[in-house]
């Protein structure tokens, strides 16, 4: 019995035009295609060009430039921190070349974020925020923006890690952050980090330099979160109880004599004199290990778990001072923003 298949398989290859991939892989890569245009059309028109400055500048004077993106009709928009700094002078420019004067409604450097408002725009194109917690790794992404000042530029990727964490430029942690390898340059900050759905999932913010394909955005949730205290507030509201510290190992000879099973913890570097933890009776070089029960093993624990809701309440210190250990209640005070 004769076997034709390899025949039938090179008649078929020959038959194909040259650099023609298979119908099935085709297919598959016209999907991919259609869905990054579908979101391209659908939210690239609600990502606009922030210019940072005077519009007239002096040899001296450099303005800023980055990405935003419109949320809302009446012209609400996210952007980050870092890209409008301490400015007074802010516009806007759309896909159409349109410039509009915008104002800072509110930054939050702690996790880079900065609400605008167009001034006098009305009816304009925007994006919707999505859930940042349905993300999975492997999930294909779409980042609008305009790297280098090349507006409308869209790049795709895929959701490269989740959860991760990184460092604001005020020093407190950034927590839940996207990373992507979406291609990113800058100029990109502040752009959107978008789903097939077409929601925007996450606000670019980084770029580690020297590195290929590592890219962060600010998770949408904790955009929505700073958005809502924003607009209630004019700022994100935090806990303040007057200490700085840093990730210290806890010794395993203190650790077992407290029963504790903490391997890390916070330790007080500084105490201002005048805060809640002072007021507390807590010292320099006390490590933190539990606040209201929440195991702490590192600063950046700390920092988290002083949100808004331990504004103006009695909460429980857990520490260890000299090996043994101490519980301390102190009362956290509400940290004001930093002027602009």
């Amino acid at each position: 019995m004769l076997d034709f298949t390899s025949d039938i398989a090179d008649d078929t290859a020959s038959s194909r035009p040259a650099g023609r991939a298979p119908d099935n892989d085709q297919a598959l890569l016209d999907a991919y295609s259609n869905a990054v245009i579908d979101v391209t059309d659908r939210v690239g028109p609600a990502v606009v060009r922030v210019e940072v400055g005077p519009k007239v500048k002096s040899p001296r004077e450099r303005g800023g430039l980055g990405s935003g993106i419109v949320i809302s009709p009446d012209g609400l928009v996210l952007t980050n921190s870092h890209v409008v700094g301490t400015s007074k002078e802010i516009r806007l420019r759309d896909v159409e070349g349109i410039v509009t004067d915008a104002r800072v409604l509110g930054v939050d450097p702690d996790t880079d974020l900065a609400l605008l408002r167009a001034d006098g725009a009305r009816h304009l194109p925007y994006a919707a925020l999505g859930n940042s917690k349905s993300l999975r790794r492997g999930q294909l992404v779409v980042a609008i923006g305009n790297p280098l000042g090349f507006e409308s530029t869209v790049t795709a990727g895929v959701v490269s890690a989740l959860g991760r964490s990184i460092r604001s430029v005020s020093g407190r942690t950034i927590e839940d952050v996207i990373q992507t390898d979406a291609a990113l340059n800058p100029g990109n900050s502040g752009g959107a980090l978008v789903s097939t759905r077409a929601e925007v999932i996450g606000i670019n913010t980084a770029i580690i330099a020297g590195a290929q394909g590592i890219c962060f955005a600010v998770a949408s949730n904790t955009a929505q979160f700073v958005l809502s205290e924003i607009i209630r507030h004019g700022y994100v509201r935090r806990a303040y109880i007057g200490v700085s510290g840093q990730t210290a190992p806890i010794p395993r000879r203190h650790a077992v004599v407290a029963g504790i099973d903490n391997s890390m913890g916070a330790l007080l570097a500084q105490i201002d004199q005048d805060g809640p933890a002072a007021r507390a009776g807590l010292l320099s070089g006390d490590v933190v290990i539990r606040l209201d029960g929440v195991e702490i093993h590192g600063v950046d624990d700390l920092i988290r778990a002083l949100d808004h809701n331990r504004i103006g309440r009695t909460v429980e210190m857990e520490v260890l001072r000299l090996g043994r250990l101490r519980t301390f209640d102190i009362h956290p005070t509400e940290r004001k923003p930093a002027p602009r």
